[in-house]
């Protein structure tokens, strides 16, 4: 992981206003056709996965500066400004927020059968990108934003984000493919959230032993390992203490359940810890209890070092730092086509060029 610092994202209320969200589009489309031409469409990935760049990108837009709806209004307007131009600017946006994040791998595999991708590929990354940040990572976040950009190449970068409404704050993480070399041990580019808290964090490179323990345990028997939860249950007490910001009752792991999913696990065998996360059903209950047998009965404490240590023209829809100057807005937004276009013109002529020299001089 990269660290670069920390940053608040708290909740606020209201959306971006219409005549506001159509100008952040076209402008938010320009500026990612502009980035793909001079620098090519890897480099997009590249700064949606910086927190920093993501963040003064919200604010050049004109979105309100230092809410979590950047996140989420972000995504969207370069969704929407990239409609109908994805194949011509290399890059591909999918998912979004709530039901729109349920759309994502149809996005993904409808994009990918047109340009020739791997779309299984980026399906499975999209999902198991999703299951890391709201199984494996219990932070107290619930997500509910989940956005997937690649390129016609495969690379691609998720940026997604959860909630927590009790304490009215949010969390973005950041995810880009040419950093990932392995999907459960420090996979992100970046996490961005609002504050340094402990967490259940089974992908942490100090929980090595624990995910190996945890599969172990996922391909036992289920009558066994649900024995075993409750005799780590009985070593903690009534209450477990477990470090997610609020205490963990036992009776939250219920035994009926839990041996409903292992018994599911058991028939599957998984592997390894990756393989045992992409099994539907198994969720943040099921890692925890896995997690605290290994810890009480094994002797493999798992990490609960917090991965979030990041933080991060136009005015803002809220007035701050000033109200949004329409005039000024559609201004930069014809400054920013003609000079794609001018580019787009430019990179032609020197093609054209080439090819000219190319007859000249055959090889």
């Amino acid at each position: 992981m990269k660290r670069t610092g920390t940053t608040d994202l708290p909740l606020h209320g209201g959306k971006a206003p219409r005549w506001l969200f159509e100008r952040m589009s076209l402008l938010a489309g320009e500026i990612v056709s502009a980035i793909a031409l001079e620098f090519g469409p890897v480099e997009v990935l590249r700064r949606l996965s910086d927190p920093a760049w993501f963040q003064a990108f919200g604010c050049v837009l004109g979105f309100d500066w230092h809410s979590s709806g950047v996140t989420t209004t972000v995504t969207g307007a370069i969704k929407e400004g990239l409609k109908g131009r994805e194949e011509e600017v290399g890059i591909f946006p999918c998912g979004g927020k709530g039901g729109a994040s349920r759309k994502t791998p149809g996005e993904i595999l409808t994009f990918s059968d047109r340009v020739g991708t791997d779309g299984d590929s980026l399906v499975y990354a999209s999902r198991i990108s999703a299951k890391v940040d709201s199984a494996a990572v219990q932070d107290g976040y619930q997500i509910y934003h989940h956005a997937f950009f690649f390129t016609r190449e495969g690379e691609w970068a998720v940026v997604q984000q959860g909630m927590n409404e009790e304490r009215r704050r949010a969390r973005r993480y950041h995810w880009i493919s040419e950093s990932v070399r392995d999907f459960v041990e420090e996979p992100h580019a970046a996490v961005c959230c609002d504050g340094r808290e402990k967490v259940l964090n089974l992908v942490a490179k100090e929980s090595s032993s624990t995910r190996s323990i945890i599969a172990e345990l996922s391909r036992m028997d289920p009558e066994k390992v649900v024995k075993l939860v409750a005799r780590a249950n009985e070593g903690r007490g009534r209450h477990l203490e477990m470090p997610v910001r609020h205490p963990v009752r036992g009776e939250d792991i219920r035994p009926e359940n839990l041996r409903r999913i292992l018994l599911d696990t058991y028939e599957k065998q998984p592997e390894d810890f990756e393989t045992l996360l992409g099994v539907k059903g198994v969720g943040p209950k099921t890692l925890r209890a896995l997690s605290l047998v290994s810890e009480v009965i094994y002797g493999a404490p798992p990490s609960f070092r917090d991965p979030a240590r990041f933080s991060f023209a136009h005015g803002g829809k809220d007035g701050t730092p000033y109200p949004v100057n329409r005039a000024e807005y559609d201004r930069t937004i014809d400054v920013m086509r003609g000079a794609v276009e001018k580019a787009k013109i430019g990179r032609k002529e020197k093609m054209e060029a080439l090819k000219r020299l190319s007859f000249l001089f055959p090889s």
